[in-house]
């Protein structure tokens, strides 16, 4: 028996998914870059290396319900386990203490990165209100691209229902690429709808 459902599972083809922004960054944004920027190598072109998402609760710091329930809605909106970021030293001021828990991030590398990125493009950002695209100064000057997102409904995943308190986040586009310029154009190339 267990032998026929081996041969059975050998017989189906596994199938390769590549997602379609990774594939076009192949075929289109790489040959594109290339005549931009003149390279000599494809080592050259810069690519997306990781996205770091990074929700910031410290207003629930002391309601462990509530920050559960803002994790999970960053890991649905990721689809990867978040890791959640302890306080580094106290402030009294903030009633803070050393080691207590303030917020959560993701790093997302691989397909994940992909995917996200494609969603965040093609899906999340269209549907925030009165969108008239993301700042062009956002760049940190060694190519790496930060974006504030201000709720987390843009997101077709997360049910409106379900949500305790609509809460932003930041995602952080990491980069190889070495000036803002060069960095700026892969974005755009991707589809990362800038203002004008």
């Amino acid at each position: 028996m267990a032998k026929a459902k081996e041969t059975a599972a050998a017989a189906i083809p596994a199938v390769k998914y590549e997602n379609r922004l990774k594939k076009r960054y192949k075929e289109e944004i790489i040959p594109a870059l290339i005549k931009t920027f003149n390279y000599e190598n494809v080592m050259q072109v810069p690519k997306v290396d990781k996205i770091i998402l990074n929700m910031r609760l410290g207003d629930v710091k002391d309601n462990a319900k509530s920050m559960q329930l803002a994790i999970n809605e960053l890991e649905t909106i990721a689809g990867q386990k978040a890791v959640v970021t302890k306080a580094k030293k106290s402030v009294a001021n903030f009633k803070v203490r050393e080691n207590m828990s303030v917020g959560a991030k993701v790093t997302l590398r691989g397909t994940r990165m992909w995917d996200f990125l494609d969603k965040l493009v093609s899906i999340a950002l269209p549907r925030v209100r009165d969108f008239r695209g993301v700042s062009p100064k956002a760049f940190d000057g060694r190519g790496n691209y930060a974006i504030g997102v201000k709720e987390q409904l843009i997101f077709p995943e997360i049910s409106y229902d379900q949500v305790e308190k609509v809460r932003g986040f930041d995602v952080c586009v990491v980069t190889t690429a070495n000036t803002d310029e060069e960095a700026k154009e892969l974005l755009k190339q991707i589809g990362m709808p800038f203002s004008k």
